[in-house]
C-alpha cells in the first residue's frame, strides 16, 4: 500500500511539475554568421503559440513583452498562431496583444498546420492574414520582403497541408543574405540554394520527453532529427515515383528548430522548456567564407 501511494504521489508531482512548466518559458540567445550580411542583425523568433483552450492572453501578453524587451531589428513568428480548437477564446483578443510587437525592420509570420487546421477554407486564411496585417503583421507564405539592402526575409507556407511555391518565394530577392521562415523543419531538405539560414519550429522538441524514452511525441518524418536546435541536412534526392525531378547539387543546409512557446494536445511539458529564441546574427568572416566554400563545393571525382 505504501508503494502505491509513493508511485501516485511521483505521478501526481510529475502532472504537477509537467503542468506548471507549460507555463513557463526561457529566453534563448543564439549567434550565428549570415553570410551576405554587411552589418549585426538581432531577429526575435516566436513560434507555436497555439493560442487557444490551453493557451489564453496573459500568456501571449508575456511573450510579447519579452519579445520587445530584446530590442530586435526583426521579430518573426513560424507558425501556429492558433490551436486546432480555438474554442471560446476570441481570436481578437489574440490579434489585440500581438499588435504591440514592433520592430524597425517589420514583424513578419508564416502559418503552420493548426493554422490550417483552425481556418480550414481559404476565405477565412485570408481574414486571418488580413487581420494580422492590420496589426502590423505581414504573413509571408511563399512570399519575400528585401527588408534591408543585405538582407531578404522570405517565408514558405505549412509543409503539411499548405502549398509551397518556391519561385515565388524567391523573385523578389535585390541583394545580400536570405533568411527562410518555414513553420516544419521537415521542409528543410527542400530549402533552395542560396538560402543561408532557415528558422522553424513545429516539432515543440518534443513537449514531453521522458528519462531514456525520449520525446513522447515527434511530429516529423524524419524522427528526432530535426527535432530542436541547430540541425544541418543535404538536399532531398528525388524518389523514384518523381523521375522527372533533377537532383539538386550536393550543400549544406543550415536551420534551427524551437521548442516553441504554447503546448497542445495537453498543456504539459516535461524537460523542454518552452522558448523564446533569440539570434545575433553576424556578417561572416574570412574563415567562415572558406568554410562554407568547402562544404558547399561539390565532392572530388
Amino acid at each position: 500500500m505504501l508503494a502505491v501511494r509513493s508511485l501516485l504521489s511521483l505521478v501526481g508531482g510529475t502532472l504537477g511539475f509537467s503542468y506548471v512548466n507549460a507555463y513557463r518559458y526561457r529566453v534563448l540567445e543564439q549567434k550565428f554568421a549570415l553570410g551576405g550580411l554587411t552589418r549585426p542583425l538581432r531577429v526575435v523568433q516566436l513560434s507555436d503559440l497555439h493560442y487557444g483552450n490551453w493557451i489564453g492572453r496573459g500568456s501571449v501578453r508575456r511573450w510579447v513583452k519579452s519579445a520587445m524587451e530584446q530590442q530586435a531589428d526583426l521579430i518573426v513568428i513560424t507558425g501556429d498562431f492558433l490551436d486546432s480548437s480555438v474554442s471560446y477564446r476570441p481570436i481578437k483578443t489574440l490579434i489585440r496583444e500581438l499588435s504591440k510587437l514592433h520592430a524597425p525592420l517589420g514583424v513578419y509570420g508564416v502559418f503552420g498546420n493548426h493554422d490550417w487546421t483552425s481556418l480550414n477554407t481559404q476565405p477565412v486564411r485570408a481574414r486571418f492574414a488580413r487581420q494580422l496585417c492590420e496589426a502590423g503583421i505581414r504573413i509571408i507564405n511563399n512570399a519575400g520582403v528585401q527588408v534591408r539592402d543585405d538582407l531578404y526575409l522570405c517565408g514558405i507556407d505549412d509543409w503539411w497541408f499548405g502549398n509551397q511555391d518556391l519561385k515565388c518565394t524567391l523573385q523578389d530577392k535585390t541583394g545580400g543574405a536570405t533568411l527562410m521562415l518555414s513553420h516544419n523543419p521537415d521542409f528543410l531538405p527542400n530549402v533552395p540554394e542560396g538560402v543561408g539560414l532557415t528558422l522553424c519550429g513545429h516539432t515543440h522538441g518534443g513537449q514531453v520527453r521522458l528519462p531514456f524514452l525520449g520525446p513522447v511525441k515527434q511530429a516529423s518524418l524524419y524522427g528526432t532529427r530535426f527535432l530542436e536546435g541547430w540541425v544541418e541536412t543535404q538536399p532531398e534526392p528525388p524518389s523514384a515515383a518523381e523521375p522527372t525531378i533533377e537532383p539538386a547539387k550536393s550543400r549544406l543546409i543550415r536551420g534551427f528548430v524551437t521548442h516553441g512557446l504554447g503546448v497542445t494536445g495537453l498543456p504539459i511539458r516535461f524537460n523542454c522548456p518552452a522558448e523564446l529564441v533569440v539570434f545575433d546574427l553576424e556578417p561572416e568572416s574570412a574563415g567562415d567564407k572558406a568554410v562554407r566554400a568547402q562544404q558547399t563545393a561539390p565532392p572530388a571525382p
